[in-house]
Formats: C-alpha cells, sequence, structure tokens
C-alpha cells in the first residue's frame, strides 16, 4: 500500500471518529443558519443567539462597518444591523466573522494552504452574490454568499483532519502541496456534503458542497449555478490554490449562458472578486 493511500485512510477513519469534532463551525453561527432557516424567528430570537457570544457580536459589527457593506453611518449595535441590513446578512457575517478563525495551523505547508482556501471562499462569496442579483435573482443573494463562503468547507475539514495527524505523530509521510491538493480535490466534496448535513444545514447549502464540481448538474438551482460560475472565474484569476488559469474561457461556459451574462458583466465580475478583500473579518 502507497504511503498516500495510507494517507487517506487514516483521515476517513479519523472523519468517521470525530467530524462533528472538527474546528470548522461556530455554534452560534451554525443556530442562526438553522433558525433563519426554520422561518419562524423574530429580530429578538436573532440578537439573543448573537449575544451568547460578545466576542462575536463585536467581530459582526466590524464586518457591517467595513467597507464592503458600510453605508452612510456607522452600525453601533446588533438591532441596527439587523433592521438596515436584514437577519440573513447578520446572520452570514456572524458565520463569515467566526469562520475567520479557523483558517490557521502551526504547521507552515497547512497554514499557507488554508490561507489560500479562506482568500478563495471570500472571493466566492463575494461573486455568486453578485452573480445571483445581476443574473436577476436579488432575493437569493444573500443564501448565495453563504453557500460560496462554505462551498469548499470540505477542504478546510480535511486540512484539519491532517494538522491533527501531524499534531498526533500519526504519521511520517511528507505532506507536500501536490499530495495534500490531490486529497483535498479527490475527497472535499464528498466530505463537505456529509459535514454539512451532519450540522443539519439546509439542504441547498448541502448540495453545493457537493456537487459545485460535478459535471452533470442542475441548471436550475440558481444558487449552485452562481456558486459554479464564481469558483471558475476565481480559479481562472488564480484566487484559489491553482495557479492562474486564463484557459477558462467564461463566456463559453453554461452557468454563463444560463444566467444570460454578457462579455462586460464578465469583466464586471472579474473585478468584483479581485475586489473581495474589501471585507474586513480579522
Amino acid at each position: 500500500m502507497t504511503e498516500a493511500r495510507q494517507l487517506v485512510e487514516l483521515i476517513q477513519t479519523t472523519l468517521r471518529e470525530s467530524s462533528q469534532e472538527l474546528p470548522v463551525f461556530h455554534t452560534v453561527a451554525v443556530k442562526l443558519q438553522q433558525l433563519l432557516a426554520s422561518r419562524t424567528f423574530e429580530i429578538d430570537d436573532v440578537i439573543e443567539l448573537i449575544s451568547e457570544d460578545q466576542s462575536l457580536s463585536g467581530r459582526v459589527l466590524r464586518v457591517a462597518n467595513s467597507s464592503y457593506y458600510a453605508g452612510l453611518s456607522k452600525i453601533a449595535t446588533i438591532k441596527d444591523a439587523i433592521v438596515r441590513l436584514g437577519a440573513q446578512e447578520i446572520a452570514n457575517m456572524a458565520m463569515l466573522a467566526s469562520q475567520f478563525e479557523y483558517y490557521n495551523s502551526s504547521n507552515d505547508v497547512l497554514n499557507r494552504l488554508m490561507q489560500e482556501l479562506w482568500g478563495h471562499a471570500l472571493s466566492c462569496a463575494v461573486g455568486a452574490k453578485w452573480l445571483t442579483r445581476r443574473g436577476g435573482y436579488p432575493g437569493m443573494a444573500a443564501e448565495a454568499f453563504m453557500g460560496g463562503l462554505m462551498h469548499d468547507i470540505g477542504k478546510l475539514a480535511l486540512l484539519k483532519v491532517l494538522d491533527d495527524i501531524l499534531r498526533d505523530g500519526q504519521t511520517e509521510v511528507e505532506l507536500t502541496e501536490p499530495l495534500i491538493g490531490g486529497i483535498m480535490e479527490a475527497m472535499h466534496e464528498e466530505v463537505g456534503y456529509a459535514l454539512m448535513k451532519g450540522w443539519n444545514f439546509p439542504e441547498f447549502y448541502c448540495e453545493i458542497a457537493g456537487r459545485h464540481h460535478a459535471r452533470e448538474f442542475d441548471q436550475n438551482n440558481i444558487l449552485l449555478v452562481a456558486v459554479r460560475l464564481a469558483n471558475l472565474t476565481c480559479r481562472r484569476l488564480g484566487r484559489s490554490h491553482h495557479p492562474r488559469d486564463p484557459s477558462i474561457l467564461l463566456s463559453e461556459l453554461p452557468e454563463t449562458r444560463f444566467l444570460g451574462l454578457s462579455e462586460s458583466a464578465l469583466v464586471e465580475l472579474e473585478i468584483v472578486i479581485e475586489d473581495a478583500d474589501g471585507i474586513c473579518v480579522g
């Protein structure tokens, strides 16, 4: 058995035993998504949940006042943020603000990959949100942002498992970027889907995590289409752990045709994704 195969089996064993314990989701942020999915909530319910973690509340307000979201006046309270931006946007901010802290490792190789993955997730979220609005589906914009942010959660889970394996001295295999990259590409959709299901995310988020690379996909699933196109645009621009790939012709993609985007719209999409760093979460 090759070292790579042994490592994959070790990862699979670890996932079976402790997938719900991996530090990839903030409990309050997940509860907020579940609350909003129920469609039976009051503003006070959202405020109460976020207030369970004062640190998270502060980070949400920093995100709300970043250049990406800020309006003419400063947002001073969570209630102000909800009234101005809406409950789903605030739940997304809570997930965004809390996710940032999980993308780090004491291992240089894993940490570099996690930082690249974070930049990719953020860029994909911004791109997917823009696409739903530009494509004529503004009511789906908040969900598209969350779908883009979480589409590669399987990759983060795999990196966290590898981090644990290294820390516990369970393998002597040298973790090179090509080896890790191959493992992530092969496993991340299945792992991401299972992880989202296990945490009871709405099915459309699970579908995005599990099928954003699938050859066959439902072109009527607007959220999936938007995330797929944002993801491919990130790949084209090098906003991922892959090198820049100008061979990806956005104008020829079925996702582009389905959303009815022009060449000028695709140029604007690239600019939007390049400017995604305007969201301050640190």
